[in-house]
């Protein structure tokens, strides 16, 4: 699977990535932090540990004194207690903000990805945002609450482990401080390593994530083409991949851990046999060599585990820079004129010399929409036809702003749409697409979501159904409160479609745009719906894609569309009799066949053509 958006990981700082998440840790600072000095607390007792044992060594042991034996137990005892005891303090301090900062994460990333352009939308595999709103804030949350701590925690135990050391004998603290140097470079070299091995894997869950999305909706083409098997494959090819990258890292992860605990303890076998040797001198005491060795074992863990959490650091800093590759695509412009304020150019919808590529496109490529100039007046529909490819989809797109245009402008009753808030601009404009999306909630939710910010209510959802011909809801188990369930495939193609009109009709809207609405639809209800749209439409200034008779008879007038230019604007009856190719769209030519071509013999072909089609609409 190829992404388009994904790449190897850039050399970067982990820690500049992640100094970005202050925003979010600093309204929950005072109590992170507070768990943080807790648990450095509890983790420096454990270095009391060894100054209790030197004192039961070189005391109560060496005078055979059972008393302070027990004592000295009692005191390994409750410091066992306060340390355990403060380090569930911490979990319980910390658990409760970090859970609100994963919260705010995943709520911004939400508004922000509902506020990116169409554009955006088209390039990025939906399972890559999954991924990046799941697992990827999972991480985040888990390296605030562990590794972060813990390397401030497991820091400052070593620094303080080996001043005790050197206090307690300078001469074998400086033979534990050797491997210093080797292992800060050893984390360094694998800090570079994992960061693009851990890169490599969490790209390839969001790709994994694709696929299983993709499978889910599509389950009833994978199973009416039988392709089961073929997208098993894809999908085991993919885990396979995932999994190798998965072994990469354990790989890296397991050399740096062996290497973390192969060095210090080869340093801890040296102190211990030199410290034997001063012992049989009498330059140490067996006390202070126990003591000695106690607080090295103690910082076994802290030294050791810094490789599980660097590991983990560059995991989360590679969330974070996912997630911030998503923040920081620039959302949608809005306008800067006032609203309500209108400029010269009349009454209406109007195309002024509009022209349109898509945002990766070559400055220099041939644009999809070329100098459109279309004036529907208020209160007119104006159908739009054209060949598949012609521009038609993409320049209903431009009305309500799903996409910018790059050249030219649009009106709304002489108001410039770039120029105005899009939340004003969605009130006034209503769409209907061709491929209906219902979303996981009631039938009546689905349709009510068209009012915007008007108020809509069950006389509204009524006369929206009516309309579309849509009185199947009234038969559901529950009628309009029917959940219809994801993508509302327990629908039919033409339910879902009728809804989708519904939801364009129920706010009574200014300007409407619909995308070949009824395509859907079986020749009796399409006659149904017509009838109903055609009060709706006397009442509103539309654009309507259509691609049949039928259709385009709902319209006052007609816009041929042709090679991203607009070929002939006129009436149904004008195009027939004038336009070749309108007449040779309107006839329902076999497919591949060319205006004039063999198919439609010449002029005579558009003519007889026309002469049909005049005699159905005249009928």
């Amino acid at each position: 699977m190829t992404d388009t958006h994904t790449s190897p990981a850039p050399k970067r700082s982990a820690v500049r990535a992640l100094l970005r998440l202050w925003p979010y840790v600093r309204p929950v600072r005072t109590r992170w932090g507070g768990a943080a000095i807790v648990a450095i607390v509890a983790s420096c007792l454990s270095l009391l540990f060894p100054l209790v044992l030197k004192w039961m060594v070189d005391g109560p042991i060496a005078d055979g004194d059972p008393g302070g034996v027990w004592l000295g137990a009692g005191m390994l005892l409750g410091l066992g207690i306060v340390e355990a005891l403060l380090f569930g303090l911490r979990r319980w301090m910390i658990a409760r903000p970090l859970a609100s900062v994963e919260a705010q994460l995943r709520a911004d990333l939400y508004r922000h990805v509902q506020r990116l352009p169409v554009a955006f939308h088209d390039k990025w595999a939906s399972g890559q945002l999954l991924s990046r709103s799941t697992t990827d804030l999972m991480l985040i949350r888990m390296f605030l609450a562990f590794p972060l701590t813990f390397l401030i925690v497991n820091g400052t135990t070593i620094l303080l482990g080996f001043v005790i050391l050197l206090m307690q004998e300078w001469s074998l603290g400086l033979v534990l401080m050797l491997p210093v140097i080797p292992l800060v470079a050893l984390c360094a070299l694998f800090e570079v390593k994992y960061a693009l091995v851990s890169r490599k894997a969490q790209d390839q869950v969001g790709d994994l994530t694709t696929v299983v999305e993709e499978s889910v909706l599509g389950i009833r083409i994978i199973k009416g083409f039988g392709r089961h098997r073929a997208q098993a494959t894809a999908f085991r090819e993919l885990s396979l991949r995932l999994r190798g990258t998965e072994l990469h890292k354990a790989r890296l992860l397991a050399g740096v851990l062996g290497l973390m605990t192969l060095v210090p303890e080869l340093a801890i076998g040296a102190a211990l046999v030199l410290g034997t040797v001063q012992v049989a001198d009498g330059g140490l005491s067996a006390g202070t060599l126990v003591a000695f060795l106690s607080t090295a074992l103690a910082l076994r863990w802290p030294v050791e585990s810094l490789g599980f959490l660097l590991a983990m650091s560059q995991e989360a800093a590679t969330a974070t820079d996912r997630f911030f590759e998503v923040m920081d695509v620039a959302e949608e412009v809005e306008g800067e004129a006032e609203a309500g304020v209108q400029e010269a150019g009349g009454g209406g919808l109007r195309f002024e010399g509009v022209e349109f590529r898509y945002p990766d496109a070559p400055a220099d490529s041939v644009p999809l929409l070329d100098g459109i100039d279309l004036h529907i007046r208020p209160g007119e529909t104006l159908a739009l036809v054209g060949a598949t490819g012609s521009g038609k989809t993409t320049l209903t797109a431009l009305v309500p702003r799903l996409h910018e245009v790059t050249g030219g402008r649009i009106t709304l009753d002489g108001q410039d749409i770039a120029a105005m808030p899009r939340e004003e601009l969605r009130t006034l404009v209503s769409v209907a697409f061709e491929e209906p999306t219902l979303f996981s909630t009631s039938v009546g939710e689905n349709v009510l979501m068209g009012a915007g910010g008007a108020a809509a209510g069950d006389d509204e959802l009524r006369r929206a159904l009516g309309i579309a011909q849509a009185d199947f809801v009234h038969h559901l188990p529950e009628g309009a409160a029917t959940q219809v369930g994801e993508q509302g495939l327990s629908l039919s193609g033409g339910q879902r479609q009728r809804l989708a009109l519904a939801r364009a009709v129920v706010g009574s809207p200014r300007f409407l745009v619909l995308d070949d609405p009824l395509s859907a639809l079986d020749v009796h209800t399409e006659a149904l719906v017509e009838a109903a749209l055609r009060r709706v439409l006397d009442d509103t200034t539309a654009l309507v894609v259509a691609h049949r008779p039928s259709t385009v008879m709902l319209a006052d007038r007609v816009a041929l569309l042709s090679g991203g230019r607009v070929a002939a604007v006129g009436t149904h009856h004008e195009l027939l009799r004038d336009n070749a190719e309108y007449a040779w769209l309107m006839s329902g030519a076999e497919p591949g066949a060319e205006p004039g071509g063999p198919s439609g013999a010449g002029p005579s072909g558009a003519e007889a053509a026309g002469k049909s089609l005049h005699e159905r609409a005249d009928a």
